[in-house]
């Protein structure tokens, strides 16, 4: 632990016995000091992440300290009662897991310092058997509670904790996961983080009447309620629960980021801190070398300039809000509010939803981390001609709603999705929160209620899109990246899809024309495969580009185009199993066609990091060219 800025060795490791219920004063010096400096080194390389540019959570791992410096010396005392694993249902919290991993001399302390960095092993969530140390995977929240029941089921003779969040209670897992706890006496033992706080706003704003203490206490939980802050009453409580049989809730109350000024009592604090706020935080707790090291942290910049793509760049994920908006403004308020209702599953500022909630407040709901309901209610909204259900959420999370869009079809309900954050693309937070079986979406009957998805390729062509499908009657899906994407240019250098252009649902577009084959790809792909079709003409490979919007529908007269050809080849971000490539090669076969044929898209778990991603999975310019000319050959 020598390079590392926080002297770590100074953690005191302490034991506690659960026979006792309070706190020598030896004990609660140790914890009191542990606590301090776990928050001074979570803060620090959270904080590397923000310097980097890859991002990070801070204030979730921040607040729960407490409740994890008690259970890890009652895992130390007593580890025979316990199984001794911090699992956690917020995966934001995975600071928490490298932090102890350290301690618990499994990683390095230097290697926090590369946080969420590319091929680091420190992914923006935990992953079992990527990172040394971590015990669980985890990064979806309501998915825990549920599965350390099942722990407990092979354990009954031991005592289980699950860290857990009034954010991750919102979703209906955890009411699942409760009854079941109930009926069985599972021994497990909630610790939940009440901090008032999630990604978009405060619970008790947007969720009134919601509280988390009177469900699980309606569900049959033994509920214990206290400070989070008050480290007595915290270890009380632990106490109490590990000596009452059955699942119980300890829900602790704190402002989120308690001490930090700048982000106590803020949303902001769910994310990364600030270097300037960290820096800040640091120096005023005596940790100067660490805030010495941030402020020399430089961001890496991808340098690479692609061929074929402006040097104007925008995300498509805001771009969706602002075409909303646009489209929304040329109806009266009277029609906006008769026609169109928005539902956010607390991302609206990821998701581009901010931009209608801030124009069209009246249209506009709140709701929290409940994605299959808030899907449902967009359908329910949507099920008269003439009215339309907006919705949003990150596309790791769209297999969450297949059985609720399911259902939204069958009510022939008038639905418009948007999916952020699809692919892998700029995806620190790693595998658990990559948008890849998005094709799932189109789980219908050949004859059932028309389904669209659509990935724009770029903010002029997301623009033309809604303008096209925006009140088009069934069920759409629109999806974008978390990163930004460059305007697609034609052979002239001019915006491929600017000045008069129309989108056309359905039809595919020639991007390059080609002699030799063709690449077919849509989204954050498109930019980069054309920049390897540029690359391959400048070699005298005479390779053409398709780009493949409307992902579900088959474009037969380009599909006749293309299958006349030597060769195709499919370029994606979407998973290899199940996403456009793997539909594709069929289509072409039904029809007689038989070109050479292959298809690279998203195969393995991810790198972390940000652009990294796309040549970990060899769907970067040089992994396309070199793909392409291996075909060529064969």
């Amino acid at each position: 632990m020598s390079k590392f800025p926080i002297d770590l060795g100074a953690y005191q490791r302490i034991s506690l016995d659960p026979s006792s219920n309070k706190l020598t004063d030896e004990q609660k010096s140790a914890l009191k000091a542990n606590i301090k400096l776990c928050r001074d080194a979570i803060v620090f390389f959270t904080a590397t992440g923000a310097a980097r540019g890859v991002g990070g959570h801070t204030g979730g791992p921040f607040d729960t300290v407490p409740e994890v410096m008690i259970l890890d010396a009652l895992f130390r005392g007593s580890d025979d009662k316990f199984v001794p694993i911090f699992f956690d249902e917020a995966g934001h919290r995975v600071a928490t897991q490298y932090l102890m991993s350290t301690l618990n001399g499994d990683l390095p302390a230097e290697q926090l310092m590369r946080y969420r960095e590319a091929h680091s092993h420190l992914p923006g969530h935990p992953e079992l058997g990527f990172t040394p140390g971590v015990k669980f995977s985890s990064g979806r929240l309501g998915h825990m509670w549920p599965y350390v029941n099942g722990v407990a089921m092979a354990n009954p003779t031991k005592t289980l904790f699950c860290l857990g969040s009034d954010g991750s209670q919102q979703e209906g897992n955890d009411a699942e996961a409760a009854r079941l706890a109930v009926a069985q006496q599972l021994n497990v033992k909630l610790i939940i983080d009440d901090n008032n706080v999630t990604i978009a706003g405060h619970p008790s704003h947007y969720l009134g009447g919601c509280s988390t203490a009177k469900t699980l206490t309606g569900h049959g939980l033994t509920v214990l309620e206290g400070d989070g802050e008050d480290i007595d009453g915290l270890y009380s409580r632990i106490v109490t629960a590990i000596n009452t049989q059955g699942p119980v809730a300890i829900i602790n109350h704190r402002p989120m980021c308690p001490g930090i000024k700048g982000l106590e009592g803020s949303t902001h604090g769910h994310d990364v801190i600030s270097v300037k706020l960290a820096v800040e935080y640091l120096e005023s707790n005596g940790q100067q070398a660490a805030a010495d090291h941030l402020k020399s942290i430089q961001a890496p910049k991808q340098d690479y300039t692609f061929l074929g793509s402006s040097d104007k760049w925008d995300a498509n994920r805001n771009v969706f809000g602002d075409a909303a908006v646009a489209i929304l403004s040329r109806l009266s308020e009277a029609e906006r509010v008769e026609k169109v209702r928005v539902i956010d599953s607390d991302l609206e500022g990821s998701c581009g939803l901010k931009k209608i909630h801030d124009a069209y407040p009246e249209i506009f709901i709140s709701s929290g981390i409940m994605e299959r309901g808030n899907f449902s209610a967009a359908a329910g909204f949507g099920m008269e001609a003439g009215k339309q259900g907006i919705f949003g959420t990150f596309s790791a999370f769209l297999e969450m709603c297949i059985s609720e869009i399911t259902m939204a079809r069958l009510n022939n309900s008038n639905v418009l999705s948007h999916f952020s954050h699809s692919g892998i693309d700029d995806m620190a937070d790693n595998t658990c929160h990559f948008g890849l079986n998005n094709m799932f979406a189109d789980n219908g009957l050949s004859d059932g209620y028309a389904t669209n998805l659509y990935f724009p390729a770029d903010p002029n062509q997301m623009k033309a899109c809604m303008e096209t499908i925006f009140f088009d009657p069934g069920l759409r899906f629109v999806f974008s990246t978390r990163s930004k994407v460059p305007l697609i240019l034609d052979s002239e250098g001019k915006e491929f899809f600017g000045g008069d252009y129309k989108f056309v649902s359905g039809k595919d577009e020639v991007i390059r024309e080609g002699t030799q084959g063709y690449i077919v790809s849509f989204g954050e792909s498109l930019y980069r495969a054309l920049d390897a079709v540029e690359r391959l003409k400048q070699e005298g490979i005479d390779v053409g580009l398709i780009n493949k919007p409307t992902l579900n529908v088959i474009d037969e007269d380009m599909l006749a185009k293309i299958g006349q050809s030597p060769m195709v080849m499919v370029v994606e971000a979407f998973n290899r199993k199940t996403g456009l490539g793997s539909r594709f090669g069929s289509w072409l076969l039904e029809r007689g066609h038989t070109p050479k044929y292959a298809h690279i898209a998203t195969h393995k778990e991810g790198c972390g990091g940000l652009w990294e991603q796309f040549p970990h999975q060899g769907i970067d310019p040089a992994g396309i060219m070199a793909k392409a000319k291996d075909l060529l050959k064969g």
